[in-house]
């Protein structure tokens, strides 16, 4: 049978979720613990692979397995055995056509900038911090070129290896929150580094460095030289998975990071 599984992570001590010999990894982790309320070896397939350093408050994975246990179960059972930056927050059967990562209509991230003087000793890892003077309103104007399906090129890293580099960004908004400022992206799916090369390059706006016209010419460009330096990996987070509503799986009101939103 087919379990569907969400998931919160801390990824401040991870080598990012994909499993990988001889490094500690959220989905290591996860396959471990899982194993040991299946009661046999479990692989599980997630919505979306978060580099090192990157967080969720809404993965989503799925497993198969043949021993069947309650939803309370998997969530409870699993947390005894996972470590404490990481757990399980549902647990829903669910038809074999499901896929995690293939059912997926869109993928909505966050990345949280704490805008002091002063690093934060609290929320290490779960925020970047930038010091500028940063136009919130200038860089969420500017962002709204993005807009629809376009070739992301200029946007995504060295290591992706997506044979298509275009993209549908359902909507993207920057806002402040008293010392933080917010950048929400939701898209059909998202290249590597593809949020954090677009928060880079609004930074550039926000200080004033760049001109708002200038993104438009970085996006039209594909050329990844183009656009500015990425964004930190502290801050961002995988908030949301959307799926079709015929699966009925659980959706959390506040999308998180809880601490803020």
């Amino acid at each position: 049978m087919r379990i569907a599984l969400g998931v919160e992570y801390s990824g401040l001590h991870y080598a990012g979720f994909q499993r990988q010999n001889e490094l500690i990894t959220v989905q290591g982790e996860l396959e471990k613990a899982l194993s040991r309320i299946a009661d046999e070896a479990v692989t599980l397939t997630c919505a979306g692979r978060t580099d090192a350093g990157v967080n969720a408050t809404g993965q989503v994975v799925h497993i198969d397995v043949t021993k069947e246990r309650s939803p309370r179960g998997w969530v409870l059972g699993t947390n005894t055995y996972l470590p404490d930056d990481i757990a399980i927050t549902w647990a829903q059967p669910v038809d074999d056509v499901f896929h995690a990562r293939f059912s997926a209509r869109a993928r909505r991230y966050r990345y949280i900038l704490q805008n002091t003087l002063n690093r934060n000793a609290i929320l290490a890892g779960g925020v970047s911090v930038y010091r500028g003077d940063y136009d919130v309103t200038r860089m969420h104007r500017a962002a709204q070129v993005l807009l629809g399906e376009h070739d992301f090129s200029s946007f995504k890293g060295a290591d992706d290896e997506s044979r298509s580099s275009n993209r549908c960004v359902h909507f993207i908004e920057v806002s402040r929150h008293g010392p933080f400022i917010v950048f929400d992206i939701a898209a059909n799916a998202f290249l590597n580094h593809m949020v954090r090369n677009i928060v880079g390059s609004l930074l550039l706006i926000g200080e004033g460095r760049k001109d708002s016209a200038w993104l438009k010419e970085v996006l039209e460009a594909a050329d990844r030289s183009q656009a500015g330096p990425m964004a930190r990996p502290d801050g961002l987070y995988l908030v949301d998975v959307t799926y079709p509503s015929d699966y009925r799986l659980p959706r959390r009101e506040a999308l998180g990071p809880l601490w803020l939103l």
